[in-house]
C-alpha cells in the first residue's frame, strides 16, 4: 500500500513538473508573435486585426492554431530551396509546436511581463514597425481625401524638408494611417541645396490620374538630382541596410511621394509619409538601387511584349546585362499584380555559372517582400540577369480583376487591373572580402 501511495505521489509530482513546462504566453509565445506577426498585424497595416497584446492573441487562438499549423501564416512566398534570406519570417517547427502546445494547454498567461508589449506599443504609437522610434518623420501637409467612386488614382505629394545638417541613413519606412487603401507607394528623395529655390511656393500634390496632373511640372526644378529611391508594397518590411552601408540624407530638399490608391467604395482620408532612422557610424559603402522591367530598364525588351490574352496562362522573359563593374547584391524585390502566378530571377556569368536571385513559385499580390540576402550575392560585370514571369489570366484565377477575363497590358501608370513585371535590386560596389562577409542587418 505504501508502495502504491509512493507511485501515486511520484506521478502527481511528475504531472506538476510537466504542467510547469507547458508554454506560457509572455515567456514563450509573445516573442514569436511580436517578431513574426505584429509587423503586419497592427493598427494601420494591411492585416485585418492586431496581435499586440495577450488579449489580441487569445481571442483568436483557435484560428491562429489553424493558420500556423498549415503554414498559411505568417506568409513567406519565396522558395527557400532556391535561395535563403535573412528576413525569412516563416515559423520554425519549434515555433509552431510552441504556439500549438500553448493553445492546447488552455492559453496560460504565465507571469505577466508587459515591458515588451509596452515598448512595442510605444513604437506603434510613434507610427513605426522598426526596432526604435524614427529620428525624422516627414508627412504630407494635409490629409488627402480619396473619393469613394471606385476609381484608382496615382497621386504625387511634395514633402519639403530642411535639417541642420546631412545625416547617415540606417533605415527608411513608408508610413500611412491606412495602408488598406494603397496598392503601392514610391518615394524619391531630391536634394535642393540652393537656398534661392523655394521649396514651398509650388503645389503640395498632383493627381496624375486627373486633369490637374500637369501641376507635376512645377516640381521639375527640384529634380536635378536624386539621392535615393524606394517604396512600399503590401507585405513589405522596413527597408534597412547592413552595418557600414546606407546612404546620406541631404540637408535640404523634397521628397516626391507617389501613392497608387486602389479603388474605394467610400470616401476615406489618407495621411502618408516616410520615417527615417539615422546612425552615427560612417557609411563605408553607399547603397544603390536599380529597377529592371516594367517602369524601369529593359521595359521594352520583355519578350514577348507584355500582353496577357484572356483565358490564357502566359510566360514572359527579360534579359539584362550588367555593364557596371562587379557589384554585391543586398536584396531582390520582385513585383507583379493580381495575374501573377510565378516569378523567378537569376543571373548567368560569362563562364556559364548560374547565380540564383529569387523564386516565388506561387505569387500572391497581398504578400510581397523585399528579400534580404544573408551574404553579398556577386553580380559580376558581364553577367546577364534573367527574369521569368508567368501570369494566369483565366477565370480559375480567383484574384483576376476581370470577370470574364480580358486582355491585360502594361502601359502608362499601370493600374492594378493591368500588369507589371519588375525586379528591383539593391546593391553596393563589390570589395575584396565580400566572399566571406555575412551581413549584419540593422
Amino acid at each position: 500500500m505504501l508502495f502504491r501511495k509512493g507511485l501515486v505521489l511520484v506521478f502527481l509530482l511528475l504531472c506538476d513538473w510537466c504542467a510547469g513546462q507547458a508554454p506560457e504566453f509572455y515567456k514563450d509565445v509573445q516573442p514569436i508573435i511580436h517578431a513574426n506577426c505584429v509587423p503586419c498585424h497592427r493598427a494601420g497595416e494591411a492585416a485585418p486585426f492586431p496581435l499586440v497584446t495577450f488579449e489580441d492573441v487569445t481571442k483568436r487562438s483557435k484560428f491562429i492554431k489553424q493558420v500556423v499549423s498549415s503554414r498559411y501564416m505568417p506568409p513567406w512566398k519565396a522558395d527557400n530551396h532556391y535561395n535563403s534570406f535573412a528576413n525569412d519570417r516563416s515559423l520554425s517547427d519549434k515555433d509552431i509546436k510552441t504556439i500549438v502546445a500553448w493553445i492546447d494547454g488552455g492559453t496560460p498567461k504565465g507571469k505577466a511581463n508587459t515591458k515588451a508589449e509596452q515598448e512595442l506599443q510605444s513604437r506603434l504609437d510613434a507610427g513605426t514597425s522598426y526596432k526604435r522610434k524614427p529620428d525624422l518623420r516627414l508627412s504630407m501637409k494635409e490629409a488627402f481625401t480619396l473619393k469613394g467612386d471606385a476609381k484608382e488614382r496615382f497621386v504625387m505629394f511634395k514633402i519639403p524638408f530642411e535639417m541642420a545638417q546631412e545625416a547617415n541613413v540606417e533605415a527608411i519606412e513608408f508610413t500611412s494611417n491606412n495602408k488598406k487603401l494603397i496598392h503601392h507607394a514610391n518615394f524619391a528623395i531630391h536634394p535642393v541645396p540652393d537656398p534661392s529655390v523655394d521649396l514651398h511656393n509650388t503645389v503640395d500634390f498632383a493627381d496624375l490620374s486627373g486633369p490637374d496632373g500637369d501641376k507635376y511640372y512645377e516640381w521639375v526644378k527640384y529634380k536635378k538630382e536624386m539621392t535615393y529611391y524606394g517604396g512600399w508594397i503590401p507585405g513589405t518590411t522596413v527597408e534597412a541596410y547592413p552595418e557600414d552601408m546606407g546612404w546620406v540624407m541631404p540637408k535640404r530638399g523634397v521628397v516626391l511621394l507617389t501613392v497608387h490608391f486602389g479603388p474605394s467604395s467610400v470616401d476615406a482620408q489618407s495621411i502618408d509619409g516616410i520615417n527615417i532612422f539615422f546612425k552615427n557610424t560612417p557609411i563605408k559603402r553607399k547603397v544603390k538601387v536599380i529597377s529592371l522591367g516594367s517602369g524601369g530598364i529593359g521595359e521594352k525588351e520583355i519578350t514577348p511584349p507584355l500582353m496577357i490574352f484572356a483565358n490564357e496562362v502566359n510566360s514572359f522573359k527579360l534579359r539584362i546585362g550588367n555593364n557596371q563593374p562587379d557589384v554585391s547584391l543586398l536584396y531582390a524585390w520582385p513585383h507583379m499584380h493580381y495575374l501573377g502566378k510565378e516569378f523567378k530571377a537569376y543571373a548567368t556569368t560569362a563562364a556559364g555559372d548560374t547565380i540564383r536571385l529569387v523564386h516565388v513559385p506561387a505569387w500572391d499580390f497581398r504578400w510581397q517582400e523585399i528579400y534580404k540576402y544573408k551574404k553579398p550575392v556577386l553580380l559580376p560585370k558581364g553577367a546577364v540577369v534573367t527574369v521569368e514571369a508567368t501570369y494566369d489570366n483565366t477565370a480559375s484565377n480567383p484574384a483576376n480583376p476581370h470577370n470574364p477575363p480580358q486582355l491585360v497590358m502594361s502601359t502608362g501608370n499601370m493600374r492594378s487591373d493591368q500588369e507589371m513585371m519588375t525586379l528591383i535590386l539593391m546593391y553596393v560596389d563589390r570589395l575584396p572580402g565580400d566572399d566571406e562577409l555575412v551581413f549584419k542587418w540593422n
